[in-house]
């Protein structure tokens, strides 16, 4: 089987970044420097989202379904830094040239992976191909929005426009799953100040978790999965997680039963 990898990435706005940008704000701390931004950025655009190249990825939750099973983790530790994170999320592309599946990836994190490789000097020859190397590619690679072998799933369902997307909290449960266990994306930040880089990591978790059993139960959809086939699925993902340590795992399977 061609191997699946959902992900997810958590982010915080570049103290590092904006110092370089805005220099009238240079006598200012990291945590200053990044309130008067944000609250800039509120009065003049009503958002306190900033845009995609001055996100600071912290956290890269992943699932990674092959013929061997079923893995989700965060890649590296809390103490692995951003560079890192990238290029070991490039080298398992690299490696297995997977089925990309994310929820909003093409809206958000592939662009703002985009700007923070850049920024890092991080190669991915096989995400890059456009079918110059690979004439497999032309058709068909990582980078199209219409192409498939990157299912950004939020954009695919909702047929291309912003006008008819879903949450995925919000999908998620109207299907029977777990949905967001407490944390949203807006906590993030106020949780990183406070040292609490697991608990985001654990919340990144679960996120790709309820991303890859909608992909799942997506494929049931176009015929390439059985309802048997999915509900084996389901089974499959709860015997996984039921083996693995983290509270935020037992509040996941708390709320959540596979169908069969």
């Amino acid at each position: 089987m061609t191997p699946t990898l959902v992900f997810d990435l958590e982010t915080i706005p570049d103290a590092e970044g904006l110092r370089a940008i805005r220099s009238d704000l240079d006598q200012l701390g990291d945590t200053a420097l990044v309130d008067a931004v944000l609250a800039e950025r509120q009065a003049a655009k009503g958002t306190t989202f900033l845009p995609h190249h001055l996100h600071k990825i912290i956290a890269i939750g992943c699932v990674f379904r092959s013929d061997k099973g079923i893995q989700v983790r965060c890649l590296g530790d809390e103490r692995t830094d951003e560079a890192r994170l990238i290029a070991d999320f490039f080298k398992l592309i690299d490696h297995y040239t997977p089925q990309l599946v994310s929820w909003n990836g093409g809206g958000f994190d592939l662009p703002c992976l985009h700007y923070r490789a850049m920024k890092h000097l991080v190669p991915s020859t096989r995400y890059w191909e456009n079918g110059d190397e690979d004439r497999d590619f032309k058709w068909n690679n990582y980078l199209s929005r219409y192409h498939m072998r990157h299912l950004d799933l939020m954009d695919y369902l909702g047929m291309f426009t912003g006008r008819a997307n879903a949450p995925l909290d919000e999908l998620a449960k109207l299907c029977g799953l777990p949905g967001k266990l407490g944390v949203d994306g807006s906590q993030v930040l106020p949780m990183w100040r406070e040292g609490r880089l697991a608990e985001i990591r654990a919340y990144c978790e679960t996120d790709v978790m309820n991303t890859y059993l909608l992909y799942a139960r997506h494929q049931v959809l176009r015929g390439a999965m059985s309802r048997e086939a999915y509900e084996a699925e389901e089974q499959l993902v709860h015997d996984t997680l039921i083996d693995l340590p983290g509270e935020h795992w037992a509040q996941y399977l708390d709320a959540w039963s596979p169908t069969a």
